[in-house]
């Protein structure tokens, strides 16, 4: 498919023609997808459309306080135009979705230097630390005005794809527009965000954390930290799936750990993995060579087999993007 990359302006003009969208977000929803695709949906809203946000899995507890407060049930309608946000390759949108209309999408808006190019048009600026850094910057040329709503939603985003601003991805841009976010909507409790993203946890995921450290895996003289999360583990320990949500920086706590690996079998001898790094490997690189991708420091990728088979491929293609550094 030959894909048209668009420019903040050239977006707009086609965001102000669209009409009655669908905006597709990726499945296992994080915070920067959830906030841009509500943010999105607010913006077309407020210049008199119909939109609606759609995602393969339910959106997590934690995150849906950016769910918009509506008083009465949201209009269901067809759709005339597809809107990807933060989705960097149409499978990670997941089966249902992938199925309905991962072949339709009109336009893509990512920051994902991974991205695949699978839609008509895209605005991707892999530079951005956020999909909803590039909304912030959409919005600007929009008939729209930034609600305390939407502020919650672009600042979630940006929070949480950050790690509370502590990655290499942010910017002085990145800060500009979470200054400006603050500015315009100075009711909003931004360090409760903050709280609710990052400190406060449950008892049980606490205990979680615990268990999770107990079972950490050392390879590669300790530059590689590992942990396996089996259903046979989910079942023993009687963990719940959805509190796996954000272990994946666990593994980098430990010191000299140059690579963090996380595996989490979705369903027998498949393992979403989710990869990160410290400092100079590039992790996106090596999930690529597994067939999956994402951000230099963050990554991930599908990796099938038995545990076993599934760490013994992870380890290849780590010691070899050890070789790269």
């Amino acid at each position: 498919m030959q894909v048209q990359q668009w420019n903040l302006k050239e977006t707009a003009q086609w965001l102000k023609q669209c009409e009655d969208a669908y905006i597709l977000i990726h499945q296992s929803p994080d915070g920067d997808c959830v906030g841009a695709g509500y943010a999105l949906a607010e913006m077309l809203h407020q210049m008199g459309k119909r939109a609606s946000v759609h995602c393969n899995d339910p959106i997590p507890k934690r995150y849906q306080f950016m769910l918009p407060q509506a008083q009465e049930p949201e209009e269901s309608f067809a759709p005339k135009c597809i809107i990807a946000v933060d989705v960097a390759d149409p499978k990670l949108l997941g089966s249902r979705i992938q199925a309905q209309f991962g072949e339709k999408v009109d336009l893509c808006i990512d920051h994902h230097i991974s991205n695949v190019a699978y839609s008509q048009y895209r605005l991707l600026n892999g530079a951005a630390s956020a999909t909803c850094e590039i909304l912030y910057a959409l919005a600007q040329y929009l008939p729209v005005t930034i609600t305390d709503f939407m502020a919650t939603c672009l600042y979630t985003g940006i929070a949480t794809d950050t790690g509370c601003f502590q990655y290499d991805n942010v910017s002085a841009e990145t800060h500009r527009t979470v200054a400006a976010l603050m500015d315009l909507c100075p009711d909003v409790r931004y360090s409760q965000i903050n709280r609710r993203m990052f400190a406060v946890k449950s008892f049980g995921r606490l205990q979680l954390e615990q268990l999770l450290i107990d079972h950490m895996e050392q390879y590669l003289g300790g530059k590689c930290i590992l942990i396996c999360v089996t259903q046979e583990f989910l079942r023993k320990f009687q963990v719940d799936e959805a509190e796996l949500e954000g272990i994946a920086g666990l593994p980098l706590q430990v010191e000299g750990a140059e690579v963090g690996i996380t595996m989490k079998e979705k369903e027998s001898g498949k393992f979403r993995v989710s990869m990160r790094s410290a400092d100079r490997v590039n992790v996106s690189a090596i999930c690529q060579t597994l067939g999956g991708g994402g951000h230099v420091k963050a990554a991930g990728c599908l990796v099938t087999g038995t545990a076993a088979e599934a760490r013994q491929k992870l380890l290849k293609a780590v010691s070899e993007g050890l070789e790269q550094v």
